[in-house]
């Protein structure tokens, strides 16, 4: 299965000259979806993992299921003032503006191998800064 076909580009969303890509349409398909986190499982599943984390809200998507196919734990990067208790923050910028991720400052031990994840790259911000609020 082409798992790129399940994917809808909508042009011009949110702001015109984006080009947006919409994963609903492949995780409203249980084999594709079930299909996708099997691939990126494979991918990872032979190095040291202890924490898979992914920024709010469609790397939960990837990455909770993603940590749960690998027995891991899945630590949450939030859009600022989502996270009770003390947090780190790291702001990022979007192809249409910029915004802070938080992250529990105890979420991660110095040592963990963390995998971060997304459910896809555009301008790298979000991964950028989640892995700074991991290295902190």
């Amino acid at each position: 299965m082409n798992l790129k076909q399940k994917i809808r580009v909508i042009e011009d969303f949110p702001k015109k000259g984006i080009s947006f890509k919409d994963i609903t349409t492949l995780i409203k398909d249980g084999k594709a979806f079930k299909q996708a986190i099997k691939s990126m499982a494979e991918i990872i599943q032979h190095k040291e993992v202890d924490l898979i984390t992914g920024p709010e809200a469609r790397g939960f998507i990837v990455g909770a299921p993603l940590a749960y196919e690998l027995g891991v734990g899945f630590v949450p990067t939030r859009k600022k003032g989502k996270l009770p208790g003390k947090t780190v923050e790291a702001e990022y910028k979007l192809e249409y503006g910029s915004d802070i991720i938080e992250m529990h400052k105890d979420a991660i031990k110095p040592g963990q191998k963390v995998v971060v994840v997304d459910d896809l790259l555009a301008t790298g911000g979000t991964i950028f800064s989640t892995v700074e609020l991991v290295e902190r």
